[in-house]
């Protein structure tokens, strides 16, 4: 990814974004200064943004030993490392509606899944004071974890299309009729998603769930292309194992609720940058009649 054209990219979304979501705001009648900063919104974002392409595993060090050395006259306004730091909480919303810009089109097939964020290894817990009244304990997989969890609903293509954060202990189905707001079609997730109450909510929106079954369910029968794809769910599981082994999605080095939210986001935004996505590849000649008919 090219830091041209992520400039450009985010300040074409913030010369027509800022304006409208500074006038919405709602305020408490207190009269604030508000002085412009030296260094613009659209700049900070790309910063954010771009250290999650860098290669760098912290963001303090991205900052000082490149950005600072190696980009000043790029950025001729740049901050210091702890302003810039401090003035992180300022951007998190034009930089969660610049994500929400960038997220795909449903095109009838779509993936759910949720993975952990842990702020903390598990025998911290007790010590953990950061997220003490956000973070909650929860158990993927993998075993239990304190922390957080992202959801995603990505396309067959590897786009994302929704996204959300809830804590640690929050049920994998609660947060899904939010995230199904904008889709149609059938939507694939693993047995943390079995149903009866969501699968007919979902239904009542042309969304068909279809989930992988229990071993002590009787079995169903299955369209034979949707077995496929059931099969196939692992798509998903591959894009949250490269958010946090190639884009620094999960660490416990933050101390801000906010950043850290802003932190994940940033890492999203990188994301949809990448050329090549995990696709299935099913529009293929072959293969488009089979989605139409199913």
């Amino acid at each position: 990814m090219k830091l041209t054209q992520l400039f450009c990219d985010v300040d074409d979304f913030c010369q027509t974004f800022i304006l409208e979501w500074q006038k919405n705001q709602i305020t408490n009648g207190e009269k604030k200064r508000n002085r412009p900063h030296r260094m613009s919104f659209s700049e900070m974002i790309t910063l954010l943004v771009y250290y999650h392409q860098s290669g760098y595993r912290t963001f303090k060090w991205f900052y000082q030993n490149h950005v600072q050395k190696h980009w000043q006259s790029a950025f001729p306004n740049l901050l210091s490392y702890h302003r810039f730091i401090e003035l992180i909480p300022q951007i998190l919303g034009p930089l969660t509606a610049f994500m929400k810009s960038r997220c795909g089109t449903a095109q009838g097939i779509a993936f759910i899944d949720s993975t952990s964020l842990r702020v903390c290894k598990n025998i911290r817990i007790p010590r953990h004071k950061t997220f003490v009244e956000e973070a909650g304990r929860g158990k993927s997989s993998t075993g239990w974890f304190y922390g957080f969890k992202l959801h995603l609903i990505v396309n067959d293509q590897g786009e994302i299309l929704s996204f959300c954060i809830t804590p640690g202990n929050v049920d994998d189905r609660k947060p899904v009729p939010k995230l199904v707001k904008s889709l149609l079609g059938k939507l694939f997730g693993d047995r943390g998603y079995i149903s009866k109450k969501l699968a007919q909510l979902l239904a009542s929106q042309n969304i068909q769930l279809i989930t992988t079954l229990k071993k002590n369910m009787k079995t169903q029968v299955v369209d034979a292309f949707d077995q496929l794809l059931l099969r196939k769910r692992s798509i998903i599981e591959t894009i949250n194992d490269q958010l946090k082994n190639i884009f620094d999605l999960e660490h416990s080095r933050h101390r801000s609720l906010v950043n850290y939210l802003s932190n994940i986001v940033a890492c999203l935004v990188a994301y949809s940058y990448q050329e090549k996505k995990p696709a299935l590849n099913l529009r293929d000649a072959d293969l488009l009649p089979l989605i139409i008919n199913s």
